[in-house]
């Protein structure tokens, strides 16, 4: 009978959970929700069969503004702004306020797209 080796991981960090505040960028909490709505945003024009000419079309956006949107490049665009791009796919978008689990805790906000 042969001995299997245990696996050595290499030298690692543990995410927390959000590469914006692991790569040190200010305001970490804002950009992974942005990058979540943007990933909706992409998996609804895929979902639709879009082109990045019609799909920018629709968002009254150019080609090249979505193209760079879809790569990342979503600094200049509000939370908001992003919100109101899914309701151009016939998403809904729902704001919910509740208290935090652990009173004296700064609240968080996170993102929750529905299963399809």
């Amino acid at each position: 009978m042969t001995k299997k080796k245990s696996a050595t991981l290499p030298a690692h960090e543990v995410s927390s959970g959000n590469v914006f505040a692991d790569l040190g960028l200010s305001t970490p909490e804002d950009r992974m929700l942005k990058a979540n709505i943007v990933a909706e945003v992409h998996r609804s024009i895929k979902d639709r069969g879009l082109t990045q000419v019609k799909a920018a079309k629709l968002l009254g956006i150019s080609q090249p503004d979505l193209s760079h949107l879809l790569r990342g490049d979503f600094e200049d665009y509000s939370a908001e702004r992003l919100m109101k791009m899914l309701t151009v796919f016939e998403q809904d978008v729902e704001i919910v306020v509740k208290p935090h689990r652990r009173a004296g805790e700064v609240g968080r906000i996170t993102f929750r797209p529905t299963a399809v």
